[in-house]
């Protein structure tokens, strides 16, 4: 029945879409991840909606979501794909590398993935992930929605069609995109937990942010929340939540803090500890898609033994 603001949930339209499914078979495939409004996979049946008309698709039974299992499909030494389906792609990148390619020749974890789904190899690992991607997946193209700098690792998402990105840079601009981080930082903080809110201002040539004490033209603000996880000699361990999502935000702001990134070699000028990059990784992306969705990324090698020569400290 139709309500007054002609909202019905997802499956009294797919089922007007398609009259001659049962109703049991029109729920499994909203379950299945087989239907998408707007490039969009929503897996509620009874999410109401208003008439998404021809937004409404149902897609075909190989192209749903890609099972990556528990661990993911290691598809290249540095990146991990976490989930993939016909609007999303999450992956898991190594420090070192580019998350999206600035020249048509850079390595990046975008440029990895876009040939991964071409079919250009097949996946890194042996056994279940080492089968070559399902032929339906060939035509999706990684597309950025945001990015990590390139010696920070971890968890972070791209597009796989035009009308999924416009959407999720939408959920990133309204803050409803929530990414956590963990840093280990040089010094001691204040409060265990805070908040650092400043305006930055890039550099003339936009490779370094400032911290300005006010508002002023091309300044943005910045909003960052920090709480402490573990202490050592000299160093604290952080989880930080992005507010807001500026150029080498983490990085900036924890250097006006007084709590320099290890190994940050742009915002941390006296580097007490040597670390090769900045002690920075993305652990936790969460959005939402039909529904709530939350992907988590293991602190490296790299980083698990910097805690652990820490511990011995």
């Amino acid at each position: 029945m139709t309500t007054q603001d002609n909202t019905r949930p997802l499956l009294d339209w797919l089922l007007a879409k398609f009259p001659d499914a049962p109703k049991k078979r029109a729920k499994q495939w909203i379950t299945a991840g087989r239907v998408s409004v707007n490039g969009v996979v929503i897996r509620k049946p009874h999410q109401t909606l208003p008439d998404p008309g021809a937004a409404l698709q149902l897609l075909d039974r190989h192209a749903t979501t890609l099972d990556c299992g528990r661990d993911g499909w290691q598809i290249h030494p540095r990146v991990n794909l976490l989930y993939l389906d016909t609007a999303l792609a999450i992956v898991n990148k190594g420090p070192g590398l580019l998350s999206v390619s600035a020249e048509p020749d850079d390595l990046s974890a975008q440029s990895i993935l876009a040939d991964f789904l071409a079919g250009k190899f097949r996946a890194f690992d042996s056994g279940l992930a080492g089968r070559s991607l399902p032929a339906a997946y060939r035509r999706l193209e990684p597309l950025p929605v945001h990015r990590l700098d390139q010696y920070t690792s971890g968890v972070f998402c791209m597009a796989t069609n035009p009308v999924a990105r416009k959407l999720l840079i939408e959920q990133l601009s309204e803050h409803k995109m929530r990414r956590e981080y963990v840093a280990y930082v040089e010094g001691r903080l204040k409060s265990p937990k805070g908040t650092w809110r400043n305006w930055l201002k890039l550099s003339p040539d936009e490779l370094k942010q400032f911290v300005v004490p006010k508002p002023e033209t091309e300044a943005v603000e910045a909003i960052t929340h920090y709480e402490v996880i573990a202490e050592f000699e000299w160093v604290t361990k952080l989880r930080l939540r992005l507010e807001t999502g500026r150029k080498h935000q983490i990085r900036a702001q924890a250097a006006f803090a007084g709590v320099p990134l290890i190994g940050d070699r742009t915002y941390n000028a006296r580097r007490r500890i040597d670390f090769p990059r900045q002690a920075l990784h993305a652990e936790v992306l969460s959005l939402e898609y039909g529904v709530p969705m939350t992907w988590t990324a293991a602190l490296p090698a790299d980083l698990q033994n910097l805690e652990a020569s820490l511990r011995r400290r």
